[in-house]
């Protein structure tokens, strides 16, 4: 269980966040009042080509750099500093216990020690960082800390497209723990509970998708799996004989012939639904529970039309496709309709965006 922090940097502001995936590159930028209310200042969003980012990696570094610079000029945000993430296949995280009241150089000597006996590679590999998560649960005399480590060349790759940008990465976040500082946020517009309520976040990317399940602060599972919104992509491409970019903005502009619904959309439908009830099966055969109390769908293929509804009824759980702009103050500059359609998309750069109010 771990509470989503901030790791591999320290926070400035403002503060642009910054979420690649194999599809598309994604930027929110946001701002806050004193009395607490978030504006949206910033969103846009650039497509990749396919192969250009591939699990994590990015295979072709200058045409993802270029991406990467379109997208902060069709920003229009003059800010510099930058938040990025990795996958969590990409990060080792570990919690351990240490003595309370040690000084930061002590911290850093112990963590060294603990992370070489969970890290299969040299230290002089990885950049590692940590951070305190609070008093042990066990022992008043002890805290707990995460330790976090990634191969450098997975950072340095992230710092380099800042650069070539004209950014700066301050921050090096986690994907799971910005999606889930981002479903955090969302939760504040929720009815008051007595206890924080389980959510199952579901984000259906293009070729994978991932679970992660919350309550509060706390993240109790999380999985990754090989569906996305590809596969219908490649379908609709085989059956009406067309290329799969055009395929893709055909799906995307509506434009498809009438049998789509029947032949296609209601079939794959189904599939990811049935995907989505065997994760969550994976989850409570797990843990103690056996049943969340929300389903939040996010990502580029969670927009589909009727797959919140069949969640909803093969779980017999409140599912809906989430969008983490509403209820926000959304400054001028933003087109907020072509963001709402893109709305889901942007959790994770939502996310990372919110890390200037840590």
């Amino acid at each position: 269980m771990v509470s989503p922090k901030s790791l591999f940097g320290s926070k400035q502001q403002p503060l642009l966040g910054i979420d690649i995936s194999a599809s598309s590159l994604k930027l929110v930028e946001l701002s806050g009042a004193r009395d607490g209310k978030i504006t949206v200042e910033r969103v846009a969003i650039e497509r990749l080509e396919k192969g250009w980012f591939n699990e994590g990696n990015i295979d072709n570094f200058d045409e993802v750099a270029e991406a990467m610079r379109r997208l902060v000029k069709k920003s229009g945000s003059k800010t510099k500093q930058a938040a990025f993430a990795l996958p969590s296949s990409a990060v080792i995280t570990r919690k351990i216990v240490l003595p309370a009241g040690l000084s930061e150089e002590e911290l850093e000597i112990q963590v060294e020690s603990e992370a070489s006996h969970y890290i299969p590679f040299s230290l002089d590999e990885v950049s590692l960082d940590f951070c305190v998560i609070g008093p042990s649960k066990n022992s008043s005399d002890d805290v707990e800390i995460l330790i976090a480590a990634s191969r450098k060349d997975k950072v340095q790759d992230r710092q380099g497209l800042a650069e070539a940008a004209g950014l700066t990465a301050v921050v090096l976040d986690i994907e799971s723990f910005a999606a889930h500082l981002a479903v955090n946020q969302i939760a504040k517009a929720w009815p008051k509970t007595a206890e924080a309520p389980l959510v199952a976040l579901i984000e259906i990317g293009a070729n994978s998708s991932s679970l992660l399940v919350t309550q509060g602060d706390e993240a109790l599972f999380e999985r990754e799996q090989s569906f996305g919104g590809s596969q219908l992509t490649q379908s609709i491409a085989r059956h009406y004989g067309i290329s799969a970019e055009e395929a893709e903005n055909k799906k995307r502009a509506g434009e498809l012939p009438d049998d789509y619904a029947s032949v296609l959309l209601r079939p794959y439908i189904s599939n990811i639904t049935q995907e989505i009830v065997r994760a969550l099966q994976l989850f409570y055969t797990s843990s103690q529970f056996n049943a969340v109390d929300r389903i939040l769908l996010a990502g580029g293929g969670s927009s589909v039309a009727g797959l919140a509804a069949s969640v909803t009824q093969a779980t017999e759980t409140a599912c809906q496709v989430v969008s983490p702009f509403e209820g926000l103050e959304v400054a001028g500059s933003v087109r907020m309709r072509n963001a709402s359609k893109e709305a889901p998309s942007y959790l994770t750069a939502f996310g990372l965006a919110l890390r200037r109010f840590d």
